[in-house]
């Protein structure tokens, strides 16, 4: 039986050993991802920029080709212009907005943090305005961290959570991570340095 014992030991070992982060954006294409009409997407100097006109009605998005369970995922955003939305486990449609599911809120407002449902429940959760106003200098490069595990949400800016979201079996347990231009206003929103941790 000792010649088993390599081969079992390799298997303990690989069983322990913590999962990585993996990119989600490679920095120099959309490499990974597709998109749904409306806006632009393209990547400058390594950096995902979306822009719309206020004359494009529909919501543009860019979509993962994968869809994932439970994770950390995180990134960086700017927001020069508009509402954005960075969605996670959310399902395609064939609607105007194109996309069901819960975002965590991007934009310049006191809001920006919070769990919005499209084509479900609108709002869920909303951040505390004074915490946000502590946190996040608007039209700066904000931190954002999502963790979504079974029923449980919670999402991070700048290292301090502020939505929290416990329990809530009516969320989507699995699904594409998603960024958004918003329909009906000039947009203009970065993303970069994309990253997930999936968990068991």
């Amino acid at each position: 039986m000792n010649w088993l014992l390599p081969f079992l030991l390799t298997a303990t070992i690989a069983a322990a050993e913590p999962a990585t982060w993996k990119p989600l954006f490679n920095g120099t294409d959309l490499t990974g991802w597709h998109t749904q009409p409306g806006g632009e997407w393209k990547v400058v100097d390594g950096t995902i920029l979306g822009t719309s006109p206020k004359a494009e009605k529909r919501h543009g998005l860019l979509v993962s080709d994968k869809q994932f369970k439970n994770f950390r995922v995180r990134a960086k955003f700017r927001v020069t212009n508009g509402d954005s939305g960075f969605y996670f486990r959310a399902a395609k449609t064939k609607t105007k907005v194109a996309i069901q599911g819960f975002q965590a809120e991007v934009d310049n407002s006191p809001e920006v943090g919070g769990l919005y449902e499209t084509a479900g429940r609108a709002w869920v959760k909303r951040p505390d305005p004074e915490l946000i106003k502590k946190l996040v200098k608007p039209g700066e490069w904000t931190d954002i961290l999502v963790t979504a595990i079974g029923d449980d949400i919670t999402v991070s800016l700048n290292g301090t959570v502020v939505t929290e979201l416990l329990g809530d079996a009516k969320c989507r347990k699995e699904g594409h991570i998603a960024l958004q231009l918003h329909g009906g206003m000039d947009m203009h929103v970065e993303f970069k340095d994309l990253a997930i941790l999936e968990l068991p």
